[in-house]
């Protein structure tokens, strides 16, 4: 077998900075800024410890931040991302079904922080959650899957069509399609439909969130769905903040989309962003617009944590 090639792909470091707006009067906590240069330097060191891992094993590798990418990534065996779950997320947006993703941990949280700081703000680091390393097992697992003793996972995604055309990109974690200003009430539609049409159901509300099962245990979880297996194929909707629905209609605003079925949204509002994975990308909307979802969209391979493993849940 050839060498191997691989991308590394680094959260920025000026994340960790603070920008105090001209003209700010008050004080600001010294521990919190204390707290932002210790997550930058462990971040920083993070990613000379990788550095250094990938020059001395037998691989092609390069590196660059994620925000410098702006097309498809190809012609490489492996990406790494090194940062958390929402480098991940920015990875995936530019990755197809055939590319493997390690997702590396840099800035794991210190409960010993976390429970000293506690009167003070909350210290909570990075969750990765979705991230099968950290700095101090990256070289093993690099090795195991370099070895072929490990195989990724399959990670389902949303493919999204509004107005019968497909958007390039697609979601991992969940979409919220909204007015331009969240806080503001929307009119939409909705039915599923699959071997057989749902009813219709009309709604005034925030918005409209649908979770892949990966994404189950972020915004959805708490607005107070439910988590999915990681594997499963099926969707997790939910009408954000429905206003007066209609008592036999409640049952409606929070369910399943199955692999065979498919939601369709009819947009009665003069604007929208339909937002995926977070606040960015974000695809604008307008009255008269249909948007078709579904967990259509060519998987994700992901070398996932051990406890996200069926075998071990």
């Amino acid at each position: 077998m050839g060498r191997r090639r691989l991308l590394l792909l680094l959260k920025p470091l000026d994340t960790y900075s603070f920008h105090q707006s001209n003209g700010a009067s008050r004080s600001i906590n010294p521990k919190v800024l204390q707290y932002l240069d210790s997550r930058r330097r462990v971040h920083k060191d993070a990613i000379e410890s990788c550095r250094s891992i990938l020059q001395r094993n037998s691989i092609e590798w390069d590196a660059t931040f994620c925000n410098n990418l702006s097309r498809p990534i190809q012609d490489v065996d492996l990406v790494v991302t090194l940062g958390g779950d929402g480098t991940l997320l920015q990875a995936s947006h530019f990755l197809d079904d055939s590319i493997p993703l390690l997702g590396v941990n840099s800035d794991p949280t210190q409960p010993q922080e976390v429970q000293e700081l506690s009167n003070e703000f909350d210290a909570t680091r990075s969750t990765g959650y979705l991230c099968a390393a950290t700095v101090k097992n990256f070289e093993q697992i690099l090795n195991n899957i370099l070895e072929g003793q490990t195989t990724p996972s399959e990670l389902s995604r949303m493919s999204i069509h509004v107005n019968s055309l497909p958007l390039s990109t697609y979601a991992l974690n969940d979409i919220l399609v909204a007015d331009p200003c969240p806080a503001s009430a929307s009119r939409f539609s909705f039915r599923k439909d699959g071997e057989s049409i749902s009813p219709l159901v009309n709604c005034r509300s925030s918005g409209l969130r649908i979770s892949t099962a990966t994404g189950s245990t972020a915004a959805m979880l708490s607005a107070g769905g439910y988590q999915m297996p990681v594997l499963s194929k099926d969707l997790q909707y939910m009408v954000r903040e429905p206003i007066s629905p209609e008592p036999a209609r409640l049952s409606l605003m929070h369910g399943l989309i199955k692999p065979n079925e498919s939601m369709d949204v009819d947009w009665y509002t003069k604007e929208g962003l339909i937002y995926i994975d977070g606040s960015y990308p974000a695809h604008p909307i307008q009255h008269g617009d249909t948007i078709k979802v579904s967990s259509h969209g060519p998987i994700l391979k992901v070398f996932l944590p051990n406890h996200l493993l069926p075998s071990k849940m």
